[in-house]
């Protein structure tokens, strides 16, 4: 399946139909009165959260979702039918955008959450509705209400636990593998990740999901190779892992460019908890190890831990360590929603 995560939909609710003017005929009824009836109300459009899908692949296909107009209504005051609504059916993750791209209109994080994207316009009233004392056949009657047209966008932003940073061939994707079943491609010569991928890591009897995204460069929030949208991915983790290639020649720098972007692009990435870890040790001597984990813990200012995703060398440590955040940043959101629905 092609991962596809933004996307822009045109979407408009139904009219609803017209009311009617009509008056009542029968034999041997003289004075018969209205009996025009109402319009039926427009169809509205929804959105819903929905279990089953991780890309938003389908909204490349079918982009113009229009609910159904209203029923006109009729004679012996009849009422027209309803629209019928229409719903778009989202991965859990997604926001909703207005056209500017920017104003969140609602954040789908939970599954079978529904928002109401535009609602449908009101059926007209008939003559019947018109009727008083001193306008005993009233000749008017109420055109439907026009229904709601907007532009929107779909953007996805998955929901992991765990998001995995470093620049392309920083070994990521050999991580995920290692710990996890998701089969992401792995090769021996350079390449970066150009979707992103999910899988789930077990430590000490416990679960949680890792998030790898294509990798960073210098200059990716002005746009420079992927840019830096794919980032979106890992603003709902509890925690990051930034994984720095230890066979680079410019390790600290590498480790600087990764902390230059997460800081433009903002979002409270930069104040997420995070743990640095020295990836490819398996190809490092004692003396080089200590050497390049004195040096990277100068820079980052916090302990920088060891691993190897290809000989599997401290992976258990690093799990430990993300899961110790994890469970930590989760317990506190927890109590957070907790206070403030218990506010009044």
């Amino acid at each position: 399946m092609k991962f596809l995560d933004l996307c822009k939909v045109y979407i408009r609710s139904g009219s609803g139909g017209n009311g009617s003017i009509s008056f009542r005929r029968e034999k041997f009824i003289e004075f018969g009165g209205p009996d025009g009836g109402d319009g039926g109300d427009g169809g509205d459009v929804w959105a819903e959260a929905v279990d089953g899908l991780n890309t938003l692949i389908d909204f490349r296909y079918q982009q113009h979702f229009f609910a159904d107009n209203g029923r006109a209504g009729a004679g012996r005051q009849r009422t027209g039918a309803n629209g019928a609504d229409i719903v778009l059916k989202v991965p859990v993750g997604t926001e909703i955008l207005d056209e500017d791209e920017e104003t969140v209109i609602a954040d789908m994080t939970e599954l079978g959450q529904r928002v109401q994207l535009a609602r449908g316009g009101n059926g007209g009233w008939g003559n019947l509705r018109f009727k008083t004392s001193t306008n005993q056949a009233p000749r008017r009657a109420n055109a439907g209400q026009e229904g709601v047209e907007r532009t929107i966008w779909l953007r996805l932003k998955l929901i992991a636990d765990v998001g995995l940073l470093g620049l392309p061939n920083a070994g990521k994707s050999t991580f995920l593998a290692a710990t996890s079943n998701a089969r992401p491609k792995v090769a021996d010569y350079p390449f970066t990740t150009l979707h992103p991928n999910l899988g789930v890591v077990g430590v000490d009897n416990a679960e949680f999901v890792v998030a790898d995204i294509p990798g960073l460069i210098e200059g990716a929030h002005e746009g420079r190779g992927l840019g830096d949208l794919f980032l979106g991915h890992i603003e709902r983790c509890a925690a990051l892992l930034h994984l720095v290639d230890g066979t680079s020649g410019t390790l600290l720098e590498d480790y600087q460019t990764i902390i230059n972007e997460i800081e433009a692009y903002g979002s409270g990435l930069a104040e997420k908890p995070r743990i640095t870890a020295l990836n490819k040790i398996d190809a490092l001597d004692d003396e080089e190890r200590a050497f390049l984990k004195e040096e990277l813990e100068r820079v980052a200012g916090q302990e920088v831990m060891l691993m190897s995703g290809v000989s599997k060398e401290g992976l258990t440590e690093v799990l430990r360590a993300l899961r110790k955040h994890v469970k930590s940043t989760r317990s506190r959101e927890q109590a957070t929603e907790e206070l403030d629905a218990w506010r009044p």
